[in-house]
């Protein structure tokens, strides 16, 4: 949501998040790799991110090979403090939960299908991009859908900035990632008015194909029972 900070959800998981705290441990780690190369991590960023206009050969070839893997590796890796800190927040909260449904295998193929899902969104809507897009952006966004579908009646503690004052207030988690899709789908509309071009630096249909995905799949895969009051 704009402006507002999830600080935990109101239901426990019943076991330790192992595969979510991993994901969580290696983005972090990636990310102070990246931070110790500098400048140096350009180069890194535009082999191991997503550059859409190589999916569709435009351009040199030379300058933007094709290379699939980039919507696997570009999920680990983050442009900021507050990219990766972010995204790993919203992991850490709604992941839990949503390992605890799946299952742990089940949960990993899930987040790794939803930041791939993610990707191709993404190049779908901006083919004409030259700028590598990374982050764990649109699998956390998975992970969100599937956890807006499993968990409707749960409440998001948040902290609501009022001006030079903040209240933290309990959202129910039906309406705090609506309106966080409806944020997502009207930056991603209005972006088709500058063909498709990322408004703000930001992947909004990563965002959007990511949770739609999540949604759909997270109900495909989970298990029967286990259902919370």
């Amino acid at each position: 949501m704009i402006h507002t900070i999830p600080l935990r959800d109101t239901i426990p998981s019943r076991r330790f998040p192992v595969v979510s705290v991993t994901l969580i441990v290696i983005n972090v780690v990636v990310f102070f790799y990246e931070f110790s190369l500098g400048q140096r991590v350009r180069p890194l960023i535009a082999s191991f991110g997503v550059v859409p206009v190589s999916f569709f050969g435009g351009g040199n070839l030379s300058e933007f090979p094709l290379r699939p893997q980039v919507l696997l590796t570009s999920m680990f890796l983050h442009g900021g403090w507050l990219h990766v800190g972010g995204n790993m927040l919203y992991l850490w909260i709604f992941g839990d939960n949503v390992e605890d449904r799946l299952g742990r295998v089940r949960f990993l193929f899930f987040y790794l299908a939803c930041g791939v899902a993610a990707g191709i969104t993404h190049v779908v809507a901006n083919p004409h991009s030259v700028a590598p897009t990374i982050g764990a952006s649109g699998a956390v966004a998975g992970v969100l859908g599937a956890y807006f579908l499993l968990y409707p009646k749960a409440r998001v503690l948040t902290l609501l900035p009022l001006g030079i004052y903040f209240q933290i207030i309990e959202l129910p988690a039906f309406f705090f990632l609506g309106f966080w899709l409806l944020i997502q789908s009207i930056s991603g509309i209005a972006s088709l008015a500058v063909r498709g071009e990322m408004v703000g630096g930001i992947a909004w249909w990563a965002h959007i194909g990511g949770f739609a995905f999540g949604a759909a799949l997270g109900l495909l895969l989970k298990k029967k029972g286990g259902r919370y009051r």
